[in-house]
């Protein structure tokens, strides 16, 4: 039996324990709910092409995506529906197979940014099985200048990018 001097000094050299899958998971899942509420919301209050101006900069509006970010493939006759729902799904199914093998050794900033980017995936994925398209509601400009509207599963993605970027910056300067 051990003291409880032996108990705290195995305790403490351990390696710290972090989030496991389920928490991850959890997080991707949160992700999907704010994004499908809010798209349900503006699909609900707003016709089709309807804006509301909410800062000189920045408008709520109702408009569908057929393609990819920036409408790319968004012409083509339809195959693209299946192609983006089918990438989204791999990528999601890679994402959950890399957060579990690493289980709670997985480092907190580059679990967040792959629950980011899964939970943003799922989300579209889930309006091109539901709808055909994908529902973006939040549009900037500039003057005559337009960014493509996008969604929160957008902005989670484009999150959980910069993240991994970051991650793999602070971890190339980490000296061995």
């Amino acid at each position: 039996m051990l003291d409880a001097g032996h108990q705290l000094s195995a305790a403490a050299t351990r390696p710290p324990q972090g989030r496991g899958l389920a928490f991850w998971l959890s997080l991707a899942a949160a992700v999907i709910v704010l994004d499908q509420a809010a798209k349900l919301y503006f699909n609900a209050r707003f016709s089709f092409g309807q804006r509301v101006n909410v800062l000189p900069v920045f408008d709520f509006t109702l408009v569908y995506n057929r393609g990819a970010a920036f409408s790319f493939l968004a012409t083509e006759a339809g195959w693209q529906r299946w192609f983006f729902t089918a990438l989204g799904i791999a990528a999601a199914a890679v994402i959950t197979a890399i957060l579990a093998r690493q289980g709670r050794r997985a480092q907190p900033r580059f679990a967040l940014a792959l629950a980011l980017i899964m939970g943003g995936a799922v989300g579209n994925v889930i309006d091109r099985v539901a709808y055909g398209h994908v529902v973006d509601f939040l549009l900037f400009y500039w003057k005559d200048w337009y960014y493509p509207a996008f969604n929160l599963a957008d902005v989670a993605i484009t999150c959980g990018a910069v993240l991994l970027v970051l991650d793999e910056m602070l971890r190339m300067r980490k000296p061995r």
